[in-house]
């Protein structure tokens, strides 16, 4: 380069290390800045001071993340488990298990997800009543137009309006939500449990296949990944919190405020949550001047809270990932096996657990003791040989709006990677993308699509490949046609209404 270009990334997590690693292999002068004092955000892991492995909460890593598959082979690290199977549970014991779906005969979507799920308790008649569903499902294309369409209604009506039973809803479809979106149907916008459902269950049989980190994601991913990152000449700080963008007059930025701390940037990118971004907009003296970063204020998170349980003896856990509901009215919660998933634990003598809550915001104020008696009792309901062990040791983490919150309503004021400053672009789990991927592997891929933009900016190195999803199957791109063309068609008709 004739002239090394100034980046600051803000937001140590999927979307910013995506960012910062493309802009460094790029030969850009680029520093990423987290606010913790550990890179990865919820996905972060840390040791506990007795020198126990604790984060955020689990992620699952899904057989579409394509881009993220193909990134932690690039690092050349394998961090991943094998595929699992996995099951849910309901206060009245076992009512759902999956197969690995891979594994089966390959069928047309979604008949393999429908025929191959094994269902303890739930009649065929109440499974029978989501096919009007389908219509939604090939009409919700992930366009703007589709969003439009379909985000200012809750995914509760959606599913009432094409005529899912109540029972299919409150034991199949809603747990989906509670595990996937973070929060009940009432509380979800329709378009976005579409998108969720059909990325990760229905576009293709395999969807569903999950694979974990063998470790925490900070430990295993990230860590491996910032080397390579500082190796290229890139730069990770961590707690440098960033209380403003500033910008000059004629519009564009040229750095970011850290508390006094001034770091000059001829472009930025933002990885953080809207609930970082939002805590920026307030302490900022120039975000506050667009209205696009005054909207943040109508978006939201949602509770999460973590937790991490040893027992004192061996227990048989079935299958090492398991959701559950019907504990909690509007929560929902996860629970994993560390002895199967973990390499830190396989040898460890007694079992250790990881449970997971979700819109858990009445669960936050109860005191660290009444969370622990509540997740021993709750796991104990599932697997009754819990309710004889006794806790020996456990970590309580609270995460206030940790994850997005996708509610009727909030697409209007979501923001595109792109922003009304030229050189500020924006990227995370909650950016609008085309592409089509939901969590840890939307984060990545605006991570790069942002980064795109820089390197198109300054016409200076290679653009990120960025793979897209794999295509819809032959008769859903059919019936999507039809429908499209059916819609193009009725714009012409008059309205007689």
């Amino acid at each position: 380069m004739s002239e090394q270009k100034k980046v600051i990334v803000i937001g140590a997590g999927w979307a910013g290390l995506g960012a910062t690693s493309h802009l460094a292999q790029q030969g850009y002068d680029v520093t990423l800045l987290e606010a913790a004092p550990y890179p990865g955000g919820l996905v972060a892991g840390w040791k506990t001071p007795g020198g126990k492995s604790v984060e955020g909460g689990i992620h699952g890593f899904w057989y579409p993340y394509r881009n993220i598959f193909s990134k932690v082979k690039e690092l050349g690290i394998e961090p991943f488990t094998r595929f699992t199977r996995s099951s849910q549970y309901s206060p009245a014991g076992l009512e759902v298990e999956s197969p690995i779906f891979q594994d089966e005969p390959r069928l047309p979507t979604p008949l393999g997800t429908f025929i191959y799920t094994r269902f303890k308790r739930l009649p065929l008649s109440d499974r029978l009543s989501a096919l009007p569903l389908l219509y939604s499902i090939i009409d919700f294309d992930n366009s703007h137009e589709a969003w439009q369409r379909y985000d200012k209604i809750t995914a509760r009506e959606l599913f009432r309006q094409y005529g899912v039973s109540e029972r299919l809803y409150k034991e199949s479809f809603e747990p989906m939500l509670l595990v996937g979106l973070f929060a009940p149907g009432e509380q979800c916008s329709a378009a976005a449990a579409l998108g969720m459902l059909y990325y990760f269950i229905l576009a293709h049989q395999p969807d569903f296949d999950v694979v974990w980190c063998r470790g925490t994601v900070g430990e295993k991913i990230f860590k491996p990944w910032i080397a390579k990152i500082e190796k290229a000449g890139g730069k990770v700080l961590t707690n440098k919190r960033v209380s403003d963008i500033v910008v000059d007059k004629t519009g564009k930025t040229i750095g970011v405020k850290c508390g006094d701390e001034f770091f000059a940037a001829d472009a930025i990118i933002s990885g953080v949550s809207i609930t970082g971004m939002k805590k920026i907009v307030e302490s900022s003296s120039n975000l506050n001047n667009y209205a696009q970063f005054r909207n943040l204020a109508n978006l939201k998170g949602i509770d999460v809270l973590a937790t991490r349980l040893w027992f004192d003896r061996k227990i048989n856990i079935p299958l090492p990932s398991n959701a559950c509901f019907g504990f909690d009215a509007t929560t929902g919660w996860t629970f994993f096996d560390l002895n199967d998933l973990h390499d830190e634990y396989q040898n460890e003598p007694n079992t250790v657990i990881e449970a997971d809550f979700y819109h858990a915001n009445q669960l936050l104020p109860m005191t660290d003791e009444q969370i622990i008696n509540k997740v021993h009792r709750d796991v104990s309901t599932c697997i009754p040989t819990f309710s004889a062990a006794q806790v020996v040791d456990s970590s309580v983490i609270r995460v206030k709006e940790g994850v997005t919150h996708f509610f009727p309503g909030s697409y209007q004021y979501l923001l595109s990677v792109k922003t009304d400053i030229p050189n500020l672009y924006l990227s995370g789990d909650w950016i609008v993308t085309r592409h089509g991927s939901w969590s840890q592997e939307k984060a990545y891929v605006t991570g790069l699509e942002a980064a795109n933009l820089v390197v198109e900016e300054f016409n200076m190195g290679i653009k990120a490949n960025i793979i897209p999803i794999e295509a819809d199957e032959p008769h859903i791109q059919v019936a999507r046609n039809i429908n499209k063309t059916i819609r193009d068609w009725t714009k012409f008709l008059p309205n007689v209404w």
